[in-house]
């Protein structure tokens, strides 16, 4: 596959993870401002990279008949999204000054391209020849289109790293690291471009092609950024749901009054017909779990944890679950005894269980099914 044809792959790619992200976040953006300005960006941005495509000048230059216009329509849009994400990245954290100027600059640069194309059509096809020499008026348009992009993209590169290095918002952090990055494709880009206008290297257009397709996928995982994050942390909950579940649905039936609302007949049921939210639902089961554990506590028999302990051992647990696993033990054989009405006796608590660690549970939610029922009384054992 020649780097052309790699190109044009990439290209299509890029264009539908583009349009795709944009209808995924049209609602959302809609909805917070702050969201609203980076999806108009992307969708300029979605928009000429879409006529950089050879399918689609093809077509508009078949449904337009003139080239001439597709290209100044391309390079405009262009000019547009760069300008439109400088003030997205100024917005926030900029005075109203600053991005005034964006705009009277961003204004200006339109008007000049709009100009120069109506007064004079003498700038080639619809994109800079690979051979050959600029004519004029067409090296100062050019000009014109390179350092408008050059400019805005190193702005956006400079405020974004500035800015990801001091938010704690993780979603945020990415979000403003992929956007420099698509910034820093389109600053390689543009500056081919500004090179090629004076020294033709026709091997190298190709090349550029691919990081300006490179550059619009870039901006789409900008834009799928809150999508994904949304995701993975569903899809964290849905697993603590799902890990904490056996655990939770033994001691609440050893405890029942430690239960909001009981458990549905399986941890599938409860996966996918949740009562409440997955996160509430959650950290509801965590919070029941540890108040089950404060009661069974008193159910512990003598040197029932170290027991366990042994028992972990004997089953080769690695070392870094072993804890976990001696706890999954010892509550087993607290709930048994709990179940077979025997009396509460001075508390025994459980070491590790001090702070309410989250992670800690679930590793002994993991361990319950293999350790529950593997440790007794010692006058229960034959």
């Amino acid at each position: 596959m020649t780097v052309t044809e790699w190109a044009d792959h990439i290209g299509r790619c890029s264009i539908v993870l583009m349009w795709t992200a944009l209808i995924i976040r049209a609602r959302p953006a809609w909805q917070e401002r702050q969201q609203r300005g980076l999806w108009l960006a992307i969708l300029t941005a979605a928009i000429a990279t879409t006529l950089f495509q050879p399918e689609a000048v093809d077509w508009a230059v078949d449904v337009t008949g003139d080239a001439h216009a597709v290209t100044l329509s391309r390079n405009i849009i262009g000019v547009l999204a760069a300008g439109l994400m400088l003030l997205f990245v100024v917005e926030s954290a900029h005075p109203r000054r600053a991005r005034l100027i964006i705009a009277a600059a961003l204004s200006g640069t339109l008007i000049a391209l709009v100009g120069m194309g109506l007064a004079r059509g003498d700038y080639p096809g619809p994109a800079i020849p690979a051979a050959g020499h600029p004519a004029e008026p067409s090296a100062a348009y050019w000009l014109i289109v390179c350092a408008s992009h050059l400019i805005a993209d190193a702005v956006v590169v400079v405020l974004c790293v500035r800015y990801s290095a001091r938010t704690d918002d993780r979603d945020l952090a990415w979000s403003l690291r992929l956007f420099a990055l698509g910034s820093i494709l389109a600053l390689g880009y543009w500056a081919g471009c500004l090179v090629h206008l004076y020294v033709r290297i026709p091997e190298a257009w190709p090349w550029l092609t691919v990081v300006i397709n490179v550059h619009g996928a870039s901006r789409a995982f900008t834009l799928l950024v809150p999508t994904v994050g949304r995701g993975a942390r569903l899809v964290r909950e849905a697993r603590a749901v799902w890990v904490l579940w056996p655990l939770w649905r033994d001691l609440s039936t050893a405890v029942p009054t430690v239960a909001l609302v009981p458990p549905q007949p399986t941890r599938l049921h409860q996966l996918l017909r949740p009562r409440v939210p997955l996160a509430f639902q959650a950290h509801r089961q965590t919070i029941e779990i540890y108040d089950a554990i404060l009661h069974l506590q008193s159910h512990l028999a003598p040197h029932a944890h170290e027991r366990a302990t042994e028992r972990a051992r004997k089953l080769r647990i690695p070392a870094d679950d072993a804890s976990a696993a001696a706890l999954a033990g010892a509550l087993g054989q607290a709930r048994r005894a709990k179940l077979a009405g025997e009396a509460a006796t001075e508390p025994h608590p459980l070491p590790g269980l001090e702070r309410a660690d989250a992670a800690l549970l679930l590793a002994v939610a993991r361990y319950w099914p293999a350790m529950s029922s593997a440790t007794a009384r010692p006058e229960q054992v034959p």
